[in-house]
């Protein structure tokens, strides 16, 4: 028997910027990357900002990811980088340069298990762009797919801010980068004006710097990985980024046995250790979008030593059965929010 689980988001339209005008807090909603993005801005009454049109900015920046990065869209650069041929040089934006570098060093310190390569894989086990059933394939279809999937295979030109593959048919997948990307492109597009205080959060992943509107630290919530509703940990964030991710969302079992959307590029097949997920923290939110993928795919052990490495806070949720175990470093610990 055949079980499928996903998320489904179901979106208001508050797409308009709201306001209070007792704290000066800016709120804006809207639509990018397939999910949705909340934005708080605290302003200064003596600002020469013009608040009410900064949601044009915004979407005019998130549309500009998208048309750099989505391979939803057929003329994106990255759409167009995956239909060009082998050694054929494709001329893209620094962002893009910028993006597939990361991608490429955290695949690198991570032994491979983060890949932006690795969509014909999720293809095949029905969790890509396809629409195609889930099913499970057979070894000689994962043998016949890996030759096209490997980070190491896509060159970078910073010169001349161009792509090239050395195998036809490699394609990069930035789902588990872009959004981290799109939310400091915002971030950052805020502080050049002289915003000091904010949070930007795309589909989850959140950029957090200042205060809030009551002059405290951001104080953000981890979902449980059972629950779409319920809150595991709250911590605060102050001038960080944080990630999440998990395989609780989005999987399929098929005779007790549970396959994750998760694909580990080394194996070809959906990680099997029991970590449901994971939640990074770092100064940037590419980098700790990124981060979190490397870990789910890693597990546990592994992952932990390589948020050692990396230096960087992070925060587990271990499946055991119908119970939740919660493993987390001394640097996430500390900026757990207590319950009375």
């Amino acid at each position: 028997m055949k079980r499928y689980f996903g998320a489904f988001l179901f979106f208001a339209f508050l797409i308009s910027c709201q306001q209070n005008p007792d704290d000066n807090l800016h709120v804006y909603n809207g639509f990018t990357m397939g999910t949705t993005y909340s934005i708080k801005v605290l302003g200064e009454s003596d600002s020469s900002i013009d608040y009410d049109m900064l949601k044009g900015k915004i979407d005019s920046i998130l549309v500009e990811v998208n048309r750099q990065m989505s391979t939803y869209i057929d003329t994106s650069e990255i759409s167009k980088f995956n239909k060009s041929l082998a050694n054929e040089w494709i001329s893209v934006s620094a962002d893009l340069i910028k993006v597939i570098d990361a991608a490429k060093w955290i695949s690198s310190v991570s032994g491979g298990a983060f890949d932006i390569t690795v969509g014909p894989l999720v293809n095949l086990w029905g969790f890509g762009t396809e629409n195609k059933e889930f099913e499970i394939p057979s070894e000689d279809e994962i043998n016949q797919i890996k030759p096209i999937v490997g980070y190491d295979k896509v060159s970078v030109d910073f010169n001349a801010n161009s792509l090239s593959k050395t195998t036809d048919g490699i394609s990069c997948d930035l789902s588990a980068i872009a959004k981290g990307f799109g939310v400091d492109k915002v971030g950052k597009y805020f502080e050049h004006l002289g915003i000091e205080n904010y949070l930007v959060e795309i589909g989850g992943e959140i950029r957090t710097r200042g205060i809030n509107q009551h002059g405290k630290i951001w104080a953000i919530g981890i979902s449980r990985p059972d629950s779409y509703s319920g809150i595991q940990q709250a911590i605060t964030l102050h001038n960080l980024s944080m990630a999440t991710s998990g395989d609780y969302r989005n999987y399929f079992e098929e005779d007790g046995v549970r396959y994750s959307h998760t694909i580990d590029p080394r194996t070809g097949r959906p990680i099997v250790h029991n970590l449901a997920s994971v939640t990074v923290l770092h100064e940037d939110c590419m980098m700790a979008d990124a981060i979190a993928t490397a870990i789910d795919v890693l597990g546990k052990k592994e992952g932990l030593k390589l948020a050692e490495e990396l230096d960087v806070p992070v925060y587990m949720i271990i499946r055991k059965g119908k119970v939740f175990e919660e493993v987390m470093s001394g640097s996430f610990r500390m900026l757990l929010i207590k319950s009375n």
